[in-house]
């Protein structure tokens, strides 16, 4: 199983997003049972919380439920159990960066290098604006989602 793991700051905007995004699509192609898809923050701030109700209830209306979540804070052992690690923003890449092994580098990637056409180049954190920045973080995660979906069923492929 491959398994991908979404990363943001507290683990209750962006990356439950992106999980979700990305765990619909994998679902729709069905591929759930080739690829996992977890979500962790840098911070401890809401560790056991489940996301925040705005992406909830965005997630909700294009019909993800992210409700189940629960916010955890990203460890040492990720870095061995995830083939791909996905930071928001270059803010959380230069963190992974800092805390991942040597040998595990070459899983960190930049969640919105994926999108099929170029655009933003992070996913920024919708949690101290309006309501607008968690339908603006859907449709990112969704763009960035599928062209990682594609890449992953590519690399499924040739094994």
């Amino acid at each position: 199983m491959v398994k991908v793991l979404f990363v943001c700051t507290g683990n209750i905007c962006r990356s439950p997003t992106a999980e979700g995004v990305f765990r619909q699509l994998a679902r729709h192609a069905g591929l759930d049972h080739l690829i996992g898809a977890e979500s962790a923050g840098t911070r401890d701030y809401h560790v056991g919380e489940p996301p925040d109700p705005r992406s909830c209830g965005a997630a909700g209306a294009r019909g993800i439920d992210i409700r189940g979540l629960r916010a955890r804070q990203l460890c040492a052992q990720d870095f061995d159990e995830f083939g791909y690690i996905l930071a928001m923003d270059r803010g959380h890449l230069r963190e992974l960066q800092r805390l991942c092994p040597p040998a595990r580098q070459h899983r960190l990637h930049l969640f919105m290098d994926f999108a099929a056409e170029p655009g933003a180049a992070e996913v920024p954190d919708p949690y101290y604006g309006e309501d607008d920045g968690f339908e603006r973080v859907l449709d990112l995660c969704t763009a960035a989602a599928s062209g990682l979906l594609a890449h992953v069923r590519a690399n499924l492929a040739e094994r």
